[in-house]
Parts: structure tokens; sequence; C-alpha cells
């Protein structure tokens, strides 16, 4: 349940159905980049949400839960390029979706609006049909049908440049919509094959606002008078902060528990107050704060992996780190799961070093790709440094030996350089990335740092090439305790293979306009959403960056600009493979010679922690489940 997060620990990107951003082989590494894995189905002990179940016949009826959110939403339209995490709560409230994701990550039908919707041919063409459910209508008496469908996909399929569109994947493969055989029965045909075909369509406007480029482009920025859901929007107070749902009489579901639902702009660090005295209900909340918000006999907190994972980002066009083996020696240098546990530990979750770019281990079908790249090994770190033309000066008297225990000497020095003024690009579903909320204490428990701060942590007896230390710049948000303790542990194990690391401290607001979108930057932490539908939403943050005509890299969402034709390939083949098995082990193969490429180093799966109410029902740390919001409500 990620409402909300700060900004400079993860990129703009999408959300609930979860898109992420960030990722070269080259020849004449002996690589192991067959799927090799640790096991299938989730990682042990991975329980994908922690919410506080109530049947609804003990949720009373009536009240107004009050949900924190960092700000106001930017737009209503979910397909919008400035959309969040709070466009996303109110369309899962207000709108229809075909498919909603369970607690590990698997699209389920919505039995609300759909009876039922499967592939009905594949040859010559793939056909999917969706039969909806004749109770389902919108809010002005319309039913819901094939309109809304062919108006939405005429909005998206990028074939209209009216539209102000975010994305257009799986819209663009569609060939036609029309009405099937009755009017509660919609067909999809494809122009070539779609695996993720259940990710469209969800959430679904109504043709009233996806059928003029106006409406969709201004007038869903601010109002949906027209829904088809629990709630309807009854007001947007950006002055108080505050967008308010009200109980929907048109719903033809389970009636909805509470007469109105108010997300409200709340800071964190007022959010532990707010709890306590009773002014919030329900919010995410910064792990350092979860003693002091559980020690409230009438709120309580409730944790669970998150739907997004840590990684340490490589610049693939910076300096040393354009050769694949410096890459590799530094994610070999690294011991991730002493960093997952420094971060996981202390709040109680599963403390296990993230193995897969894809597929995080509170999702079903969860494999440690790992060993395509290697694990922790100093001597080989240092072996592939040595490839590579870096080499230690002879040890002199006195000289202790550099190892992954050696203590480097940590020094302050002047404030960060570099400026950039790109601006990320977008994601493909268009909806920024939730930023993380500041994830446990990190080894050292570390600090926030002022923007300008740098401090260099050097080894013993650094490597050098042509008289010259190997140097990595290593950009950090300031305002980020964890990624702060994490990037020290990281430029320590570094110091143990000879490496230098200068830590820079950016400001926070503009870590990922200024720094990584512009590649402004060695080394990197941010993080990226999960997705259930890695083979399209993924294919962005991997692609090979493409030359534009004025000599510049198109990097989509690819941030280290590191990428393969391979990794092309084998997410091209995994989206439009129709068998899940195949495509699973097509994105298996991809997810190897991501790690072989050594780009993006995952780290270990976020966590999300929430604080509520005690009285508060069925809601808490959701991870990758689609909340039931008409389940919403207290206690009787």
């Amino acid at each position: 349940m990620n409402r909300s997060a700060n900004p400079t620990a993860v990129p703009p990107v999408a959300r609930g159905r979860a898109v992420r951003a960030a990722m070269a082989l080259t020849a004449g590494a002996a690589l192991t980049l067959t799927a090799c894995s640790s096991g299938g189905g989730n990682a042990a002990g991975s329980a994908g949400t922690d919410v506080a179940a109530v049947s609804r016949s003990g949720v009373r009826d009536g009240g107004t839960l009050r949900w924190a959110t960092d700000e106001m939403p930017r737009t209503l339209n979910a397909f919008q390029a400035d959309a969040d995490a709070d466009t996303e709560t109110i369309a899962g409230a207000t709108l229809p979706a075909m498919f909603r994701l369970d607690g590990h990550g698997n699209p389920q039908a919505d039995s609300d609006f759909l009876s039922k919707a499967a592939v009905v041919s594949q040859q010559p063409r793939q056909v999917v049909t969706y039969q909806l459910n004749p109770k389902a209508k919108w809010s002005d008496g319309r039913a819901v049908g094939a309109a809304d469908f062919v108006a939405q996909w005429k909005a998206l399929n990028g074939k209209n440049a009216a539209y102000w569109t975010s994305r257009n994947a799986g819209y663009d493969r569609i060939a036609a919509v029309a009405q099937g055989k009755d009017v509660h029965e919609v067909k999809v045909t494809f122009s070539t094959p779609y695996a993720d075909w259940r990710s469209l369509f969800s959430p679904l406007y109504p043709s009233s606002v996806t059928g003029s480029a106006d409406a969709f482009n201004d007038g869903a920025r601010t109002k949906l008078p027209v829904v088809a859901g629990p709630f309807a929007v009854k007001a947007v107070d950006a002055h108080a902060g505050t967008v308010t749902l009200d109980r929907n009489p048109a719903w033809w579901g389970d009636r909805a528990k509470l007469d109105q639902l108010v997300l409200t702009a709340v800071p964190r660090d007022k959010r532990a107050t707010a709890l306590a005295a009773g002014t919030l209900d329900l919010g995410e909340i910064d792990p350092e704060s979860m003693k002091a918000v559980a020690a409230d006999k009438g709120v309580a907190v409730r944790k669970a992996p998150d739907a997004a994972y840590a990684q340490l980002a490589m610049n693939g066009t910076s300096g040393p780190l354009t050769d694949e083996r410096v890459r590799r020696a530094v994610a070999r240098s690294l011991d991730r799961q002493a960093i997952a546990k420094s971060v996981l530990g202390p709040l109680g979750l599963p403390a296990k070093a993230l193995g897969n770019h894809l597929v995080l281990p509170s999702q079903d079908g969860y494999q440690d790709h790992s060993s395509a790249l290697g694990g922790t090994s100093v001597s080989q770190a240092q072996a592939l440094l040595a490839d590579a033309g870096w080499q230690r000066a002879a040890a002199k008297a006195g000289d202790q030996a550099a190892g992954p225990a050696a203590a480097p000497a940590a020094t302050p020095s002047a404030s960060a350089s570099g400026k950039a003024s790109a601006k990320p690009s977008e994601t493909p579903s268009g909806k920024p990335a939730e930023a993380p909320a500041d994830e446990g204490g990190g080894e050292g428990g570390g600090q926030a740092a002022a923007p300008g701060a740098v401090t260099v942590v050097a080894p013993s007896r650094a490597v050098a090439k042509a008289g010259k230390d190997l140097t990595l710049r290593f950009v950090l948000p300031s305002d980020s305790p964890t990624l702060d303790a994490v990037g020290n542990q990281i430029a320590r194990m570094l110091s143990g293979i000879g490496i230098k690391t200068e830590l820079s401290r950016v400001d926070g607001d503009a870590y990922f306009q200024d720094h990584i979108a512009s590649g402004d930057f060695d080394l990197a932490l941010y993080s990226w959403p999960g997705s259930a539908f890695p083979a399209t939403d993924d294919t962005p943050i991997f692609a090979k960056p493409v030359p534009a005509p004025d000599g510049s890299l198109t990097v989509a969402q690819n941030y280290t600009r590191v990428g393969t034709d391979q990794i092309d390939q084998l997410l091209s083949r995994a989206g439009g493979e129709l068998n899940a098995g195949t495509a699973r082990d097509l994105a298996a193969q991809a997810d190897s010679r991501i790690w072989a490429a050594a780009g993006s180093i995952p780290l270990y799966q976020r966590p999300e922690v929430v604080g509520l109410r005690t009285n508060v029902a069925n809601a808490g740390a959701f991870g990758f489940q689609t909340p039931r919001y008409q389940d919403l409500g207290f206690r009787k």
C-alpha cells in the first residue's frame, strides 16, 4: 500500500500495475547465461501482505477514513505523464478494472465487472473476448460496454497525437475492438500476439473521457463526473490538501462500508502524531518512526515486502564503468546479503538478497538468477580489475592488507559536483513511481546529509591505471538516511578491492531530474516498483539505448545506459508468447543476461511499513495486492 514515498529514492514511474526503470553483454567473458535458479515459487517467508483482515460482517457501516498521502494528485487521469500513486488509488476506488492483483502479484478477474475473459483464438490473429457483468454500469446510467473499450483503445494506441498519453504499450498491438455476440461481450483482436493482455483496460475510463482529446487531456485532470466503482469523486480541495470520495449509490456490487474515503496530504514527519491524535486513520510511515507509532495503544503497525526493489545502478557510459569487467568487479565485491540484512533485519522482515530484476520474492514464480553474474568474491573481483588493466601498487612496509573488512579512510570533501538539466523520460505507464519510504536503519544507522556534502572512502592501496586511481562518484539523495547508510556500506566493500569512492549528496528533489536521468553519476541507489507484467513494463527499463540524430542516447527508462540486443529480443519474445510457461522461461533467460551485463544490481525487496488506528479494518501493507475499497472501514 505504498501510498506515497520520498521522491529521492524512486524514479518517476508507475505503480499498481507496476512499472519500473533502469540496465551490455560483451564478448569474451565466461558467463552462465541460462536460467539458473535457486528454486521456484515465492521466497521462503515472503508473505505478500500484512492487512488487518476483517469479514464484512465485522465491519460497521458508515464513517470516514482519512488516508495519508504525500501531496495532492496532479491529475485524475491514470494515463497521463504526471499521474501518481494517488491517481492510482482514486482510479481503483471509482473506475472499472478488468483484472486486479492479488497479494502475490497475480492478475485476477474482477467479478464486479467481468464474468469471463479468455483468448479464444490465436490464428490467424490473437482474439480475446471479455464477457462483462450485465450489472456493470456508469453512474450516469449507461452500461459499461464496447464503446468504452473502443474509445480507450483509440486514445491510447499512439496514433492520435492530440491525446497527451504517457504510454501505449499493449494498446498499440490491437488491430480492432468491437462488440461481440451481444451488448455484454467485447471482442479485441490483436495485430501481433500479446502475452500481457490482462494488463489492458484496467482502469477503464468512460467514453466521455477517452472519446475526446480535450476531455482526456484537461477535463479528467480535476474531475471524474462519471464513475463505475464503489466510490465517486465528491471534491478535490487543493487548499485543504484533500480528495474526498463518497459512497457511490449507483454501485451494484457489495455496498461500500465507508460513507467517505478522504485522501489527506500529511507530511511523513507529522503522521505519527496525527495517528496518535486520531486525526489520521491510515498512512505509510518511515520505519524509523515505527517504534514510536507502535507504542501508542490506539495505533498498530503493519509491515510487508513492498511491490518495489532497491538496486545499485552503474552508469555504463561513465569512465571506468564503460568496461563490463569493472562493472562486474564492482558487483562481485558486494555482500548483498549483508546489505539486505542491515535494512530488513531490524524490521523483522525476511532479510534475503534479491536475485531477480523482473520478479520479486513475494511474487509467484520468483527465482534467483544472480549466478549468471557470480556471487561475492573479493579475489574474483580483483582478478576482473587486473584483467581490465587496474593494478594495485606494491605494498609498502606497515600497510594493511586490503580486504572486505579493511577499514578505509573516510574523508569529508568539497561540495558535490556536476549539473544537468535533462528531464527524465516518462515511464511506459506515465505514472511517476512513488519514491520509497525510508526503509530500515541500514548499517550504522545512516543520517541525512546536507546537499553538497561529499565523503571520500579511500582504500589503503588503490588500484590504478596509467598512474590514475580508480575513483567512482557515488551520487546519493541528501534526505534519505537509509540510502546514505547503504551507500557507505557499498563504499567500504569497494575499498576492499582497491576502488576509491566519492559519496556525493545532492538535493533530493533534484536527484532524478538533474543526476540520474541526465547520467550525472557513476554509481547511484534508487528503487523501481515491481510488476505483474514484466515483459511489457520492464522492456523500456532494460532496453538497449539507441543513438539519436544529435549524437545523444535515447535511453527510455534505462538510466544505467547498459543494454544488449539479446536482452531486447528475449523480452520481446516473452511479451509475444501466449504459452505462460514458455513466456516465464524467456523472461528468466532475459533476467540472467541482465545480471551478466552488470548494469543494475538488485539489493533487496523494499519494505512497506504502515501505521493505522487499531479500529481500522481491511487495510495495511498491501504489497502487490489491489485493495478492495468497498471493504475498507472500521471494526464493529
